[in-house]
């Protein structure tokens, strides 16, 4: 049932713009493997083997530190309404922080939002769909609003000031190089 693709056909272009969420899946050579879930307007793809994704602050700061030691990572997205499927891009990241040129580049292509901590370029390797025959069917309801209004309310000084305090080492104890 699972099928291999070399690039990001239409049709799964037209998948994932139709997801509500999406996984990220990286790991270190050691330490914990990463999981995170995202959402909101946080993804593009730009091409057939090109996907942008603009991180949120958020209370860790794993996928950065991760992308930075060893580039592999994995996007996921289940269809939890319509036809099932399961849709896997396996590939390499960089990732860009406010510091780095590119990071205005891409974030300009989402709205606006203090929370912006990075932006990840995926070159995607690989596609993979499979059946996703046991993903429950859930209606969406909307995008929640906690992180919005609470970066809103930070200001992005205060958003500096939460990575000072919260971002700079990940749950295994190494540097993000977020400053």
């Amino acid at each position: 049932m699972a099928k291999l693709l070399p690039n990001i056909t239409e049709e799964i272009k037209d998948f994932i713009h139709n997801q509500h969420i999406f996984f990220t899946g990286t790991a270190m050579t050691d330490g914990l493997v990463n999981v995170s879930p995202k959402g909101m307007d946080a993804l593009r793809v730009l091409d057939d083997k090109t996907i942008v994704w603009r991180n949120l602050t958020g209370s860790g700061n794993e996928t950065a530190t991760h992308v930075r030691e060893l580039n592999r990572i994995t996007l996921m997205w289940c269809a939890f309404e319509g036809k099932p499927m399961i849709l896997r891009c396996y590939g390499t990241a960089v990732v860009f922080h406010e510091r780095d040129k590119e990071f205005e580049q891409y974030n300009s292509m989402f709205p606006p939002d203090n929370g912006a901590r990075q932006i990840f370029k995926v070159n995607v390797d690989r596609v993979q769909t499979s059946c996703g025959f046991a993903v429950p069917l859930m209606d969406f309801k909307e995008d929640r609003q906690v992180l919005a209004k609470w970066s809103e309310n930070k200001g992005r000084e205060g958003i500096h000031d939460y990575w000072q305090e919260k971002n700079l080492k990940t749950f295994d104890g190494v540097d993000t190089g977020i400053l």
